[in-house]
Formats: C-alpha cells, structure tokens, sequence
C-alpha cells in the first residue's frame, strides 16, 4: 500500500529537528571532494531542500564545475521512468499489465508468448539481462527482437526474479507500439513536460554541452559522455534504450520527484501500483521489485522506494522515503568503491543529527592509476616503479588487481601485463591474481601463458569455502584447449 504523506503539522515539527544539517551534510561532501569525490546532491526534507549543490568537475580541462544543473546519466534509474510510462498508458485504457507478449509480436516463440507486461517490469520474465556487444550495439531492430526472442529463459515466466535490461526494452517497444510514437518522445509528451522538466532524455533535449558532465574512470581517465555519442549516433541502441543511458539534471528529477508525491503525472491508485513490492529479489525477501523501482524497509522500518544505476564510471541513485517525507537523489561522474559509501552516509546524517559521517577516504586505486598515467620510464620497468613507490599501498592484492583490470578493459594490455606481474610476484598464492592475469594474457591473445596463469589459478583453489574465481578459470581453459 502506497503510504500517504505526512500531516502539515508534522512537517513543522520535523523541519525544526533539520536546522544545520545543511551545513553539516556540505562540510562532510566537501571532505569527500578534497579526497576525489566529483557529483551533485539534492537532499530534501518536509518540503524543505537541505542541500542542492554540486561538487568537483563536470569538465576538468576547462574548469567547469559539477551544479544543480549538471546533466548526468541516470543509468538504470530509467527503468522508473519506463514503469511510469506503462502505468500511463494503464491509465489512459490503452493496455492492461496482465497482456501477454503475443497481442504485441507476431511470431513469438511458444515459451515466451504467455509473459506478460507484469512479468517484464518485475524481472520476473525469465529473460537474461542484455542482448548485444554494449550500450552502443546498434542491432537493427526486427534482429535484435528476434535474437532476444529466440534466446533460452532462465527460468518458467512467473517463476523467480533475474535483473534484466532486456525485459526493459522489451516494454519500451511495446510503448512505441501502442502509442504510436518514439519512446522518448511519449516520456518528453506525458511524463517530462508535464513535470516542467527540460533537461532530461536521451536527444531530444537541447542541452548547452558544457552542462553535460564527462565520465573521469577512477577520476583519472576522461571517458568523455554518452550525450555526445548519442548525437554522433543520432540514435539510441535497443540494448540501451528503456532500460538505461537517460540523462538528467539534479533539478529536473527533483521535479519528477514533485509530480510524482503530488499525482501530477499519475493517480494516487497509479503510484500505488507502481510501488507496490511484488517480487523478491533476494532468499531472505529483504527487498523487492515493483515497476522500475527497488522496495524495501529502512533501518528506521521506513517504507523506501529506490533505484540506483551504474554504466561503468557514472552512478545515480535516487531514494526516496515517503513515510519520512525526504528524497535523496545523488549523482556522481566518477564513481568508485570509496565514493558508493556516500548515499548511505548521507541517510544515516538525515535521520540521525547526532550521527559522525564517515568522509569518504582517498583511492588506493586512484593513486596508483595517476601514477600509471602520468609514467614516463621504460614499461618494462613499470612494475619496479610502482613497487618502490607505493610499498604501504601494495599489502594486499587488491589495489594492483583493480588497476591491471583498469588497464585491461581499457585495452591497454602493456600495462595491464607488468601490473599484473608485480601482483603475481608480491602475492604468488592468492588465486584470483593468477586468475586475473589468464584473462589479461587471453585479451592479449597470449595463450600459452593465459593456461599456464589460468592452471596455476586453480591449483590455489581453496578447499573449503567459495571460489569465485574458479569458474572462469575452467571455462577459459576449455576454451584455450
């Protein structure tokens, strides 16, 4: 049930409690920025904004710093805009959650003709997470239905849940068919400018390309945005479009947030069904899914309706706590494993004025990555460079593995090898470093030495207790053999 907000009395008595948490919450973002963090915030209270500012660069070389008004990817937050836009069409009689796959495609395979709409927006279809070689894969449409169509379920319709991206581009396609028109022009017709938000989609919007964030990986690479490559594309992939890769303002998602809480854009029974928890995620039945959004309590046994989103460098999450009459919604270009920690400590500083945050500390991987870059010397010599340079860094495997895995997905595979080789020769018993230095000698198309890292891998095996790494292990040298 969709819990109603709370009185105007309340309001007043809960605003007072909030007095200086503005300036506490910025001093501790500011910490978290002198140590890295880049990103915007809006922290809302009663109706009352606390913060709505930004933090570090949204463009390095020229000096453009990150505002309210910065226009970040969103990442699979647009899963919530693609479940208010079915709920809309519920709305207007022009189809049912319950329809079934087959009144929209003709020529559907016989397992997948009975799963329904519900189905999709709870993830509980069957379907796996993607089709394609990545955001940009631009697959002709008819072949990327089929190909998705055609592919194996993970499980009975119905049955389970399993996370999938291409069940949301499945219910994007269905919005362009029954309303006629492009999915991002009937979210800019029905749910955008209605909310009065401007700056928010994947083309149509008519941004200034210096309030368009660029991605820093690790806060050291520029990954430049996917903005520009969407208007170098001049269109959205079907392995993106619906369930990712929207981009948005801090000021225009508060005012979704708005349109949302006031019934502006759906009805109070809408919102209800949009935020109902209809699926487990989880064993323990901790959190759930509703239509594009993540259900669960908080700590306080506050209602909270959530979603968070990642494209490999950029992260968003949006949290909102009806029951409490607050929204976070947070923002950062440059996302790592320091910087994740943020949004919970700003929840914990909200609801607990007594609460020491603990600032986000600098990256181990960030320092080692500056120095990678920046390195002049002979490659050869790089790993003795990184050893005599960061001897405190280097006491456990970790920082030098993230940082070969940098350079390896980045097909940088020089680097990756030497980095890879000072982890092997600091950490010769840890497994999952010799696992990680198969997969940058089989990039590397070296495939003596990936068996030979991917069989010393698995000799490390534990006996006892998980192995995360095994499995890929195994699986490459099946391939290698």
């Amino acid at each position: 049930m969709f819990i109603p907000l709370v009185s105007c009395k309340k309001k007043q008595e809960k605003i007072s409690n909030f007095k200086g948490q503005d300036t506490k919450i910025d001093l501790y973002l500011k910490e978290c920025e002198s140590n890295g963090f880049n990103g915007s915030l809006l922290i809302v209270k009663n109706d009352s904004i606390i913060l709505n500012k930004g933090y570090g660069f949204a463009n390095k070389k020229n000096s453009i710093t990150n505002t309210p008004e910065t226009v970040f990817d969103i990442c699979s937050v647009t899963k919530q805009f693609t479940g208010a836009a079915i709920v809309k069409l519920v709305e207007e009689g022009q189809l049912n959650v319950t329809d079934s796959l087959s009144q929209y495609f003709k020529d559907i395979p016989l397992d997948k003709r009975g799963i329904t709409i519900h189905q999709l927006l709870t993830h509980s279809a069957g379907f796996g997470h993607s089709i394609g070689n990545g955001d940009f894969d631009h697959i002709p449409q008819d072949i990327y239905f089929k190909e998705l169509f055609n592919s194996q379920l993970r499980f009975k319709p119905g049955t389970n849940y399993s996370y999938s991206n291409s069940g949301y581009s499945v219910l994007g396609r269905i919005i362009e068919l029954v309303s006629g028109k492009s999915y991002e022009d009937y979210l800019k017709e029905k749910l955008f400018e209605p909310s009065g938000m401007y700056h928010t989609g994947y083309l149509l919007p008519n941004w200034d390309n210096n309030s368009i964030a660029n991605e820093y990986l690790y806060n050291v690479i520029n990954k430049g945005n996917h903005v520009s490559r969407y208007k170098e594309d001049g269109k959205i992939a079907w392995a993106l479009k619906a369930n990712g890769g929207i981009n948005s303002t801090q000021n225009d998602m508060y005012k979704w947030y708005l349109a949302l809480k006031n019934n502006k854009i759906l009805s109070e029974s809408s919102i209800e069904k949009l935020t109902t928890p209809y699926v487990a995620e989880n064993e323990d039945e901790s959190n759930h899914y509703a239509y594009g959004w993540a259900i669960f309590e908080s700590n306080r046994n506050s209602k909270v309706i959530s979603h968070n989103g990642f494209n490999g460098v950029s992260y968003y999450e949006f949290s909102w706590f009806p029951q409490e009459d607050a929204l976070i919604l947070f923002a950062t270009n440059t996302s790592n494993r320091e910087a994740s920690r943020i949004p919970y400590e700003l929840e914990k500083m909200l609801f607990d004025s007594s609460y020491i945050a603990q600032p986000m500390p600098k990256s181990e991987v960030v320092q080692l990555l500056m120095f990678t870059e920046n390195y002049s010397g002979d490659i050869k010599n790089l790993d003795k460079a990184l050893k005599s340079s960061f001897e405190d860094l280097l006491k456990t495997p970790v920082p030098l593995n993230r940082l070969s895995g940098v350079y390896m997905r980045e097909k940088r595979l020089d680097k990756a090898i030497y980095i890879a080789k000072l982890s092997t020769e600091l950490f010769p018993n840890d497994g999952n470093i010799w696992d990680s230095m198969g997969d940058i000698y089989f990039n590397a198309k070296q495939n003596d030495k990936a068996i030979e890292s991917y069989q010393k891998a698995m000799e490390l095996k534990p006996e006892e207790g998980d192995c995360f790494w095994c499995e890929n292990s195994q699986d490459k040298l099946k391939i290698l053999k």
